[in-house]
C-alpha cells in the first residue's frame, strides 16, 4: 500500500475522513538503546532508554494546493516511549499540532509548535541535542516552564511565521496567547530568530520572552548566538547564550537568576559514520554557586539511509549549588538525579530508524 494511502486510513480513524486531493506523509521515528546513568542520589543505574538520539514519534503531514501559489499546511506529531508503549508530552500530539498557510511570502501557522530558540540551537550543535552531549543538558532551549522549572522547547497557542530564502537569509517569529482573562500580557511568549546559511558558513540569532505564567511564577528571557563552519574534514560548532529569569529557571529555583553558556563543539566524518565533540561552561552570574560544566563526545554509523546506531558518553562537573544532570533527547537524566555538587555521568548505545 502507498505511504499516502496508509497515512489517509490512519487519518481517517481520527478524523473520519479526508479530502482526496490533498497530498498526506505518514512519517516517524523509533530509537531505543541501553545506557549507564552514574553519579545520582541512589547510585548508578542501567536503562533500557527510549530516544535517546531523537525523540521517538509518530507523525503526518499533508499539503493541499490552493492554487495560484497558495498551499494549506498541518502538521500532527504524536511522541510515544518506544520502552513502555506510553505517551510522551502528555497530549496525543504534543509534539507538535498545527494548521497554516504558505506561498512566496513565506508561512504562517497556527497551534502548538517549536521555539525558534530551540531550532537555532538545534541547528549549532553537534549533538542535535540528542545524545548524551545535548547542550539542552546545561543550555535553556525556551523560556516556558512547567511547575518543577523545566524548559519546554514548545509554545502552545502560537502563531509562527517563516519566511522565505533570500540569499541565504531566513527568519522565523512566534507569538504565544497567554490566554489568560483580563491580562493579555500574562503567561504571552514572543520569540524569533535570524538565520544565515551559504555554502560552509552558518549563522543564527534567537531570542525568546515569556511573560509570568500560572505554571511557573517567573518571567524569563533568553538569547543565543551560533554558527558552524564547515572545513571539510571536520565542522566546527560555536554558541553563546544569555538566560535570565525573575524565579525558577530550569534547574535552578533562586531569585534573579543570571546565566552565561558558551559551547564549542565539532563534528567529522571518522570511518563511514560521524564523530561528534563539544564542551559547554554553564557560568552563574549571582554568584550562587549554580553553575556547572559539561564534556561529551559520542559516534554515529548508518547501516542505510534510515537506520544508524549511535554511543555517546557525557559528564557534568555541577558547581556547590547545582545538580544538572546529563541527559538526551527525551528519556536521560531522570533516574539519576546527583545531589547538589556532584557530578553526572551517562553513557549510551543504541539503534535508530527513522520513516
Amino acid at each position: 500500500m502507498k505511504k499516502s494511502l496508509l497515512a489517509l486510513a490512519v487519518l481517517g480513524a481520527f478524523a473520519g475522513a479526508a479530502n482526496a486531493q490533498t497530498n498526506v506523509t505518514v512519517y516517524g521515528v523509533i530509537d531505543a538503546g541501553i545506557s549507564r546513568e552514574t553519579g545520582g542520589a541512589n547510585g548508578s543505574v542501567w536503562n533500557l532508554a527510549s530516544g535517546v538520539q531523537s525523540g521517538n514519534r509518530l507523525g503526518f503531514k499533508g499539503t493541499e494546493d490552493l492554487g495560484g501559489g497558495l498551499k494549506a499546511n498541518f502538521q500532527l506529531e504524536n511522541g510515544f516511549n518506544v520502552d513502555t508503549g506510553t505517551q510522551r508530552q502528555g497530549a496525543l500530539f504534543g509534539r507538535q499540532a498545527f494548521v497554516g498557510l504558505s506561498g512566496n511570502f513565506g508561512a504562517v501557522n497556527l497551534g502548538r509548535q517549536y521555539n525558534p530558540l530551540f531550532l537555532a540551537m538545534d541547528s549549532v550543535d553537534p549533538f542535535g541535542t540528542g545524545l548524551s552531549g545535548a547542550t539542552t543538558n546545561l543550555m535553556v532551549p525556551g523560556t516556558v516552564f512547567d511547575g518543577q522549572g523545566n524548559p519546554d522547547v514548545r509554545v502552545n497557542n502560537s502563531i509562527t511565521y517563516s519566511s522565505p530564502n533570500v540569499s541565504g537569509f531566513s527568519a522565523n517569529a512566534l507569538y504565544g496567547f497567554g490566554e489568560q482573562a483580563g491580562d493579555t500580557a500574562k503567561g504571552r511568549t514572543y520569540a524569533l530568530s535570524a538565520n544565515y546559511a551559504n555554502g560552509p558558513l552558518a549563522a543564527v540569532f534567537a531570542y525568546s520572552n515569556t511573560n509570568d505564567t500560572a505554571a511557573s511564577p517567573s518571567s524569563a528571557k533568553a538569547w543565543l548566538l551560533g554558527g558552524t563552519y564547515d572545513f571539510g574534514v571536520a565542522k566546527a560548532h560555536l554558541a553563546y547564550e544569555s538566560e535570565k529569569a525573575d524565579a525558577t529557571f530550569g534547574d535552578v529555583n533562586v531569585a534573579g537568576a543570571d546565566f552565561r553558556d558558551w559551547m564549542v563543539g565539532v563534528s567529522a566524518p571518522v570511518g563511514g559514520g560521524t564523530v561528534m565533540a563539544s564542551y559547554i561552561k554553564k557560568t552563574d552570574k549571582t554568584n550562587n554557586n549554580f553553575g556547572a560544566k559539561q564534556y561529551a563526545i559520542g559516534y554515529t554509523y548508518p547501516l542505510s539511509k534510515r537506520t544508524n546506531l549511535y554511543t555517546s558518553y557525557g559528564h557534568i562537573t555541577n558547581d556547590a549549588n547545582a545538580n544538572f544532570v546529563v541527559s538526551d533527547a527525551s528519556s536521560g537524566g531522570a533516574n539519576s538525579v546527583p545531589n547538589n555538587g556532584q557530578s553526572s555521568n551517562a553513557f549510551a548505545v543504541g539503534v535508530r530508524h527513522t520513516f
